[in-house]
């Protein structure tokens, strides 16, 4: 029984349904059961967001599934529509998922957009389990909790902290310092990072850059609230930062790795 209303958004339900039926037909029994996770899962999903999802499946699938989970995958970007060129997400290996000593196997996953599958540890992370666990939308199969142990803070915390030790040369590796939407990313990610050594949990982009502004050194409100006013700006890779925005940012992210 496929859930019919897991967004707000009418659209985006018609292909996650779409996602999900494909994703049965390529697999068969051996779908366990598929999920939202990341920022809709939070609560936070809008426009500018991918569409995370986590499909779970008995054991790793065999060349036949496999196969035809790539031919699906190519075909979802380009049919018309806005949504489905925003899903993003992996085939989780069940007994992977189950504990944090599955952490870092690779899963068949699909980037933002892409219509190309890879097999990699991206979904593979505390974070993603942990919103799974705690936050995540059943679209179809048995409720997360009996599918993802609890992740202990310290592991949580401890990713938090080894990520931002790279975070400014992970970051603008592969995102221009020129683009204004890189300098943002730059500010939310060391923002949710800081939240989560604090915390223990994860937050949404937009709850990480608020709690930030409440809890973190004053002198960082106005890069905070520029950061969050300017988020349905969206990815425009000719739009550059504002003057002294991407100083800022990693300054910031300097500042979050000392203090975290």
């Amino acid at each position: 029984m496929l859930n019919p209303h897991p967004t707000r958004y009418a659209l985006l339900n018609g292909v996650l349904h779409d996602l999900v039926t494909g994703a049965h037909d390529a697999l068969g029994d051996a779908l366990v059961g598929a999920y939202l996770q990341g920022s809709f899962a939070l609560g936070a999903g809008d426009e500018h967001s991918d569409c995370d999802f986590l499909v779970v499946v008995s054991a790793r699938p065999d060349a036949t599934q496999e196969a035809a989970l790539r031919r699906l995958h190519h075909d979802l970007p380009h049919r018309d529509g806005f949504w489905w060129g925003h899903l993003e997400g992996s085939y989780a290996v069940a007994v992977d998922l189950r504990t944090t000593a599955g952490l870092g196997r690779e899963w068949l996953y699909v980037d933002h957009g892409s219509d190309r599958m890879e097999w990699s540890t991206h979904c593979n992370q505390p974070w993603t389990r942990w919103i799974l666990r705690e936050h995540g939308i059943t679209l179809a199969g048995p409720c997360p909790v009996g599918l993802v142990e609890p992740v202990p803070e310290e592991v949580l915390r401890d990713a938090a902290r080894a990520g931002l030790a790279t975070l400014v040369d992970e970051v603008l590796g592969w995102c221009p310092p020129r683009v204004a939407w890189c300098q943002r990313y730059l500010v939310v990610q060391a923002s949710r990072s800081l939240y989560t050594v604090r915390t223990g949990e994860v937050a949404s982009k937009r709850d990480a850059l608020r709690w930030a502004m409440v809890h973190g050194d004053p002198r960082w409100r106005p890069l905070l609230q520029q950061v969050l006013a300017d988020r349905d700006q969206g990815l425009d890779p000719q739009a550059p930062p504002r003057p002294g925005s991407m100083e800022a940012a990693r300054e910031f992210a300097a500042y979050v790795a000392r203090v975290a």
